[in-house]
């Protein structure tokens, strides 16, 4: 018979408990095996370590621009430091804008669910990510850096939130679980923009400050929605599974 290419539910089997005999006999399977290799993770650690004295660091900043009148080395270093951490949030709100471009997509295709976001909820905070991208990237190049650059600490940003992203777009995660990792994305986010104001304050960068100020209060109110709308749709799915008993 060929199949209907319905979807079919299948029940979970991983835990050991399902099956007390075949739990008893993997565990005595385990105990006597023989080790693949010899030593435990200390064996690892050498390795890695080994990896690590030998490694190049990760990336490296360009030249930065140094004023006339401050001391070279101190502003180079804090010119440095500054274009990294404005590269780390650029790079991230580049991905927060496709990561609210890969949310629309499965709601569209799976249809808006009550609790959760509406598809205009959803367009706004990713058209809200865009604006900040577009803000620091005009601030980069207002101090003499240059946008494209991938930084150290912009090169760490992306590959963390790579996961997040791999969430998204998985074909089997649900408008729930794609939230959760949201949730984990804008509280990175949240984080960010606050030491970014403290830097920038530190540094005298008043009127950049006040830009990432306004950023941060729009992040505060993306972090609010999400967070609200994984408890509700916890909540809903607790209240639901109790009502089915």
């Amino acid at each position: 018979m060929k199949s209907t290419g319905a979807k079919q539910a299948i029940g979970n089997r991983t835990g050991m408990q399902t099956s007390p005999e075949l739990a008893e006999e993997l565990v005595e399977g385990a105990a006597g095996s023989t080790p693949s290799s010899e030593g435990g993770p200390e064996v690892i650690a050498e390795s890695r370590t080994e990896y690590i004295s030998e490694g190049f660091p990760l990336g490296s900043m360009p030249l930065m621009p140094v004023s006339e009148e401050a001391d070279a080395g101190e502003d180079q270093t804090q010119m440095a430091v500054l274009l990294d951490k404005l590269s780390e949030r650029l790079a991230f709100e580049r991905m927060g804008v496709r990561l609210y471009e890969a949310l629309l997509n499965k709601c569209e295709a799976l249809g808006e669910t009550s609790p959760g976001p509406t598809l205009e909820d959803i367009t706004r905070i990713g058209s809200e990510e865009l604006e900040h991208f577009l803000m620091l990237n005009e601030t980069i190049t207002a101090i003499g850096g240059d946008p494209t650059v991938e930084s150290p600490s912009a090169d760490i940003a992306a590959v963390t939130s790579m996961g997040i992203l791999q969430v998204l777009t998985d074909p089997r995660s649900s408008v729930p679980q794609c939230l959760q990792a949201m949730l984990t994305a804008e509280l990175t986010d949240n984080a960010g923009w606050e030491m970014l104001i403290e830097l920038a304050g530190n540094l005298g960068y008043d009127d950049m400050r006040e830009k990432f100020e306004t950023a941060l209060a729009n992040e505060e109110e993306h972090l609010q929605n999400v967070r609200n709308w994984v408890t509700d749709c916890v909540m809903d799915k607790a209240m639901v599974d109790s009502d089915s008993e």
